[in-house]
């Protein structure tokens, strides 16, 4: 591997864009990890990873960061979108602003980096493109209609951006996580809580949190670093695949969704989040 190729991961102060940072550091790129707060990011960069301040919610903070890698770097060949997070609750409770937040944190601020990388990767002929959907991106469970919209949106955006740049020798591919061991599922658990926990919705609520919850910690949950694998292989894959199905329960749930009627696979879902079922 060239030592002279750059990557930009976002998300990189845990999880998942931590251990892809430090995975493409391991394959010899000089890799830039952006995240909110950049104190989070002080273990990676005393081995080596460049720390970025970066909202992407922020335009000005997204171009300052792409203006700062190409200034010191000289190129950006690898732009791992993963910068995310989970908001749950019914979509009748989640104020509108906060659904516009999901959207903006989840959706534009991944296609914004990929304007704003995509003119170095077209003029040196080659690049690629990561973008973390989700298992979530393919199927639906109760009180997550905001957070899986953005996802089926990254996938759709995603694969109409492959179509778009390949002919410029650019790859774009989506990795679709299943159960990673995180603080995401905690995350959400306490969104799904103070969203939806009173009201008409609130037994849902209370079904969705102990599952998240339980999710969380499962010992059975996959470790970020086979979805950094992941990445690692496409990044350097001559021909990457246009995605990468990885963790705990992400291939059979995901094929579950392509057997299953509408209703069938909504009755399965309630059953595993136990989330009640009509009265009918």
């Amino acid at each position: 591997m060239s030592h002279d190729k750059v990557a930009l991961v976002t998300g990189a102060s845990s999880g998942i864009g931590q251990a892809t940072a430090r995975k493409l550091q391991s394959l010899g790129y000089t890799v830039y990890g952006a995240a909110r707060r950049t104190d989070r990011l002080r273990d990676s960069a005393a081995e080596g990873v460049h720390a970025l301040s970066m909202d992407v919610t922020d335009e000005a903070s997204m171009a300052a960061g792409v203006e700062r890698i190409v200034t010191e770097a000289g190129r950006v060949d690898v732009l791992v979108n993963n910068a995310g997070y989970g908001s749950y609750g019914a979509l009748e409770d989640v104020e509108i602003d906060e659904g516009r937040r999901q959207f903006e944190v989840n959706v534009f601020g991944a296609m914004r980096l990929a304007q704003l990388v995509l003119p170095h990767m077209r003029e040196r002929g080659s690049g690629t493109i990561v973008n973390i959907t989700s298992m979530g991106g393919k199927l639906h469970t109760p009180l997550g209609g905001w957070y899986h919209g953005t996802k089926f949106a990254l996938e759709a955006l995603s694969d109409c951006l492959r179509l778009e740049v390949a002919p410029f020798g650019v790859d774009v591919v989506v990795i679709e996580p299943g159960g990673i061991a995180t603080e995401w599922g905690g995350i959400a658990a306490d969104h799904v809580e103070e969203t939806s926990g009173h009201g008409p919705y609130a037994a849902q609520a209370e079904a969705v949190a102990k599952s998240l919850r339980s999710e969380a910690n499962a010992s059975r949950n996959s470790p970020p670093s086979v979805v950094a694998d992941a990445i690692g292989k496409a990044v350097t894959a001559g021909r990457p695949k246009t995605r990468y199905v990885v963790g705990f329960g992400a291939k059979p749930l995901i094929a579950a969704r392509g057997m299953l009627s509408d209703r069938q696979f909504d009755a399965l879902i309630s059953r595993a989040t136990g989330v009640p079922r009509n009265k009918s």
